[in-house]
């Protein structure tokens, strides 16, 4: 793992199951796919060892530039877990940053503006992350081919900016009094 920026950098202590974390090619700008922790587990010993995290953002591709968040995408068992995202990540939003969050207890899909970054909501309960979202935007294998695992990110990023997402605008606070009981469905091999 190259981390290449100190936006990635101070990152790093949170990646859990990371699949890749490289630089793009475009200068000072940094891409992290795996699962990013939100909640962390409790102290198991004297050698300051954790125990599990308690709270993951799932399915994550990450993309810095040199000093704020471009991309976040990934998946969040509950709406409720938004304000962790927040804490971890909110101050390294700004009007470039584009954040689109699969979540397993919502109904309806709403968007929103944090820290002036566009942040959607889109219900999920099964499904890939990356798949749902190159559904959404309408990109193909072609759009991404030739390309390093960072530059994919960084394609990701583009369409994502430049898609108008027709959903309406409503409050996180609003929409956490309407969250359901739903659970992810995870299917695999028998």
């Amino acid at each position: 793992m190259l981390v290449a920026s100190p936006l990635m950098e101070k990152f790093q202590p949170l990646f859990f199951n990371e699949n890749f974390c490289e630089p793009a090619t475009e200068t000072g700008w940094q891409s992290y796919r795996g699962e990013f922790i939100l909640v962390e587990g409790e102290v198991a010993d004297d050698q300051g060892r954790r125990k599990p995290p308690k709270s993951v953002l799932k399915q994550v591709a990450l993309l810095t530039g040199p000093e704020s968040v471009k991309l976040l995408t990934g998946s969040l068992d509950e709406l409720q877990e938004f304000p962790f995202v927040l804490e971890k990540l909110g101050e390294a939003f700004d009007a470039d940053t584009q954040v689109v969050l699969y979540t397993v207890n919502i109904d309806d899909e709403f968007q929103t503006t944090v820290n002036g970054a566009r942040v959607v909501f889109i219900p999920m309960v099964q499904g890939m992350v990356w798949n749902e979202l190159t559904d959404e935007l309408a990109l193909e294998k072609s759009d991404f081919k030739g390309q390093s695992a960072a530059d994919k990110l960084v394609t990701m990023y583009e369409a994502t900016k430049s898609n108008k997402f027709k959903m309406p605008e409503a409050s996180v606070e609003d929409m956490m009094t309407r969250t359901n009981s739903n659970k992810r469905e995870n299917h695999g091999a028998i």
